[in-house]
This record gives C-alpha cells, structure tokens and sequence, in this order.
C-alpha cells in the first residue's frame, strides 16, 4: 500500500525551520552544530595550559603576561549530527482513522526533512519483528532525503513488533553524535524502556513520539462489539473477542491510559528523555510548530 506522506505545501512550511537539540553533540565533521570537543572554528571556548607540541600560534600571550604560564585558546569545533528515526511498522500502526501508519509517516517526514535542512545526516529505521531495517542509502540532502521519502511512502506496516529488541539489535546506533526518534503508538508487550536505556548507554539523545488515532484516545463505544487484535494471526486468536461495552468499562480504559501515559512520561523524564502523544488526525503543522509541544524543535 503507498502511502502519500508529502506535498509542496509541507515543504514549504518547513523549509525554514531547523532541529535544534537540547544538548551539544559530538558527530561527523562538516555539519553545523556546536560539539562538546574543540577544533579550528572561530568561536572562543576556553583555555588549557600549553603542553610542548601544541601549536604556538594559539598561546594567549595576555593570559601570560598575567600568569607567567603559558596557555593556549580553544575553540568550539562544529560537526554533522547523525539523527536516526526508528519507525513502528506493526500491523496495529495501520489502524485507526485516520491511520496510525500515515501520520507516523508524515512525522518521520517532518523530522528528517529538518534535519537535512540543518545539515544533519538521518537514518530511518523500519522496526519489523525484532530487527530493524535501514533504508538502505545515506540521507545527507535534499536530493537523497526526497528518494528516503518516496520509499517510505511504500512502507508495510504488518504484524508485530518488538520494540526492545528491534532497537537493541542494530549493529551501529551510533554514539554521542545526535538524536534518536522512535515513532510508535507504544501498545506493546515489549520491555521498550531497555530499548530506550540501550540509547542513553551509548549517549544518544532520545525522543519518543506516540501515535494514537482518536478513538484509542477519546472511545466512544457502546454496546456489543466484536474486538479484532490488528497484530493476531487469525479469527481465532485468543485475543479477538466479542463483548458488550459499558459506560463503566470505557471509564476504566481511560484511567488504564492514563496510568500508562503517566508511566512512560515519568520513565522519560527520569532520563532526560522528550516524549509526547499527537493524534493521527493532527496536522504535521500542529506537531511540529504548535505551542505547547514539549519537544524543542523550532528556532
């Protein structure tokens, strides 16, 4: 199933914005970011006292008229992050109205397309059963970044996924050089707070957006109904059953939801870790620029 997940309207929309990240990264040279190490920018950082082989012409020699020691300037280096965009592609992605799979999309879209524009190297990453795959090629501009988008747009969302493992089994998540989205709607029975504490491991940082279709967030059901698992094999599954929906009944899922929310909000912010929910029928313009979103993306 092709998905359309761009138009030129987005990309009008986000052409001028630029993903900032909370903290400095270390990364590949040739991007735009202040690191946390030192190189041959013009931006003053700090001082260190001279050690023989260091070059000359960076002693402070007014630092040592003071002192009558010898230090020499450092300057902050600038380097390419590369940010990594893990995305959900199980068969309870492909539910609701609209669907789950096309907003994460989008999102994803949105995300990487930012992060181009900031010279930002990204990587997308199909979660599928317990493995992740790569899209296949690097994304380091506009021009790779519209081939990533027209492959995406055919991405089958099937099955289950395990979200600990999926992440987990990458060969190279990188370390200390970016940010690591994960999209989902998180409705898993993996153990993904290990996902996430593996990320943090190799000091990555992490945000999570959750994808929820209205109806998973405001129910409105009453009466018998027959409740399909999306991600169960067959009909005769144990998790398909037919029951009758009451008031009381919806009240309690809502409370579990919020439990679960409020769960995962105060895992994330033990770990300094942005997360927040967006439904499928929010426009892009609504998650990425609308005041109150929690993550700090927009200049």
């Amino acid at each position: 199933m092709k998905r359309r997940i761009l138009d030129g309207d987005f990309l009008d929309r986000l052409d001028a914005a630029s993903l900032l990240l909370k903290t400095a990264m270390t990364g590949f040279f040739g991007g735009s970011r202040k690191a946390r190490s030192y190189g041959n920018t013009v931006e003053f950082a700090d001082f260190r006292e001279y050690f023989p082989g260091d070059d000359i012409r960076r002693i402070d020699w007014n630092v040592y008229a003071r002192f009558e020691k010898y230090f020499i300037k450092l300057f902050t280096d600038e380097r390419q992050m590369h940010n990594q965009i893990y995305i959900d592609c199980s068969a309870s992605m492909a539910c609701g109205k609209p669907e789950k799979a096309e907003a994460a999309l989008r999102v994803a879209a949105a995300f990487g397309y930012l992060s181009v524009t900031s010279m930002d190297r990204v990587s997308y990453k199909l979660m599928k059963g317990d493995v992740s795959e790569d899209i296949g090629f690097k994304i380091t501009n506009k021009d790779t970044f519209y081939r990533a988008a027209q492959a995406l747009e055919t991405t089958d969302f099937e099955g289950e996924v395990d979200l600990e493992r999926a992440v987990v089994n990458v060969e190279a998540p990188g370390h200390d050089d970016g940010l690591t989205i994960i999209i989902s709607d998180f409705l898993t029975e993996s153990n993904w707070k290990k996902a996430i504490d593996f990320l943090l491991y190799h000091r990555r940082e992490v945000m999570l957006i959750q994808i929820m279709s209205p109806d998973e967030l405001y129910p409105d059901f009453d009466g018998r109904i027959h409740m399909m698992d999306s991600e169960a094999p067959d009909i005769a599954d144990g998790r398909n059953m037919r029951m009758v929906v009451t008031k009381k009944m919806v009240e309690a899922y809502q409370r579990a939801l919020d439990e679960y929310e409020k769960e995962i909000i105060d895992f994330c912010a033990a770990r300094n870790v942005t997360f927040f929910t967006v439904s499928s029928d929010d426009p892009i313009e609504k998650v990425i620029f609308g005041k109150g979103y929690e993550a700090e993306v927009i200049k």
